[in-house]
C-alpha cells in the first residue's frame, strides 16, 4: 500500500474506497480534454481575461468528477476488476453501494448541469445515459465489441471537449467543429490500447470487448488506422480556418505534424513486437499513448486557441 492509500484510509476509512474507485488520478486528463473545447471557444486571450470563466469551471467540474467519476465507478461495481485498471493500480474491492454511490453522483452532475446552456445539458444528459447503457447488464454494451469502441471514441472523443465549449453558451464554428470531431477517431485509436493488457481478464469474465475480439494485431491496426484518419481530419480542420505557408501557420503545420509523428513513434513500434510482448508491456506502452494524447492536446491549443 502506498503512502496515499495509507493516509486517505486514516482519513476515511474503507470510504475511502468510493474515493479510489472514481479514478482520482484521471481527473487531470479529464479535465485537461474538457477544458480544450473552452479554449477553442474563448481562445486564449479570452481565457486570460476569463470570458465565461464561472461557467467553464462549473461545467469542468460537473463533467470531471460527476460523471467521468461516476462513470468509472459504475463501470468498476459490474467489473469486479482484479488486475491493474487504468489510472488504478492495485484496486480495492468494490463496495457493495459502490453502483448506487455511482448512479446518484452522475444525477448530482445532471442536476448541477442545469445552472450551465442547454446544450451542455443535453450533452450531459446524452453522456449520462451511454454510461449506464456502457456498464450496467442487461445491457451492458462494455461486453459487445465494436459497441464499447463506439460508445467511447464519441462520448470521450468528441463530446467531451464539445461539453467544454458548450458551457460557455457559443455557437460552434465549422473550423473548430471539425477539430472536435477529429478528436473521435483519434480516442478510436487510443480506446483498444486500454483493453490490450486486460484481454485476458476481460475473456475470463466472459466481456467480448473490441480487444478481446480482434486480437492484439489487428487492435493495433485499427489504432494506427484511426491515429491517421484523426490527422487528416486535423489537417482539413487547418485548411478550413485559412492556414497558408507564410506568417505564424507553419508553425501550426509543424506542431500538428510533430504530434502525428509522437503517435507514429508509439504505434508503429508497439504493432511491429507486438506478438512478443506481455500485458505489463501493453500496459506500459498504453500510458505512452496517453502522453501522446497530452501531447495532441496542447498542439491542438496552440494552433487554434490562439
Amino acid at each position: 500500500m502506498t503512502r496515499g492509500r495509507e493516509a486517505g484510509y486514516r482519513l476515511l476509512g474503507h470510504r475511502f474506497d468510493f474515493l479510489l474507485h472514481l479514478r482520482p488520478a484521471e481527473w487531470p486528463v479529464m479535465a485537461a480534454h474538457t477544458a480544450i473545447g473552452y479554449f477553442l471557444a474563448v481562445g486564449l486571450a479570452g481565457a486570460a481575461r476569463g470570458l465565461h470563466g464561472g461557467a467553464a469551471l462549473l461545467g469542468l467540474g460537473v463533467w470531471v468528477v460527476c460523471l467521468n467519476g461516476g462513470t468509472l465507478a459504475l463501470n468498476s461495481a459490474f467489473d469486479r476488476d482484479e488486475g491493474d485498471v487504468a489510472y488504478l493500480r492495485r484496486p480495492p474491492p468494490a463496495p457493495r453501494q459502490l453502483a448506487r454511490f455511482a448512479v446518484g453522483l452522475m444525477a448530482l452532475g445532471q442536476v448541477a448541469a442545469f445552472g450551465l446552456p442547454i446544450a451542455y445539458r443535453v450533452t450531459y444528459g446524452i453522456c449520462f445515459g451511454l454510461s449506464l447503457a456502457y456498464s450496467v447488464p442487461p445491457v451492458r454494451l462494455k461486453a459487445v465489441a465494436g459497441a464499447d469502441w463506439l460508445i467511447n471514441m464519441w462520448g470521450f472523443g468528441t463530446l467531451t471537449p464539445y461539453a467544454g465549449w458548450a458551457a460557455t453558451g457559443i455557437p460552434l464554428e465549422p473550423a473548430r467543429g471539425l477539430v472536435l470531431l477529429a478528436f473521435c477517431p483519434l480516442f478510436a485509436s487510443l480506446y483498444p490500447l486500454t483493453q490490450l493488457y486486460q484481454r485476458e481478464e476481460d475473456t475470463r469474465r466472459g466481456d467480448r470487448t473490441l480487444a478481446c475480439v480482434l486480437g492484439i494485431s489487428r487492435s493495433l491496426d485499427v489504432a494506427i488506422g484511426s491515429a491517421a484518419l484523426a490527422f487528416l481530419l486535423f489537417a482539413a480542420a487547418g485548411l478550413r480556418a485559412g492556414w497558408r505557408l507564410g506568417g505564424a501557420d507553419p508553425g501550426r503545420w509543424l506542431g500538428l505534424l510533430g504530434a502525428a509523428l509522437i503517435w507514429a513513434w508509439v504505434l508503429l513500434p508497439w504493432r511491429r513486437r507486438s506478438d512478443r510482448l506481455r500485458p505489463a508491456d501493453h500496459e506500459r506502452r498504453m500510458y505512452h499513448a496517453l502522453a501522446a494524447w497530452a501531447a495532441t492536446d496542447l498542439v491542438v491549443l496552440m494552433a487554434w486557441g490562439s
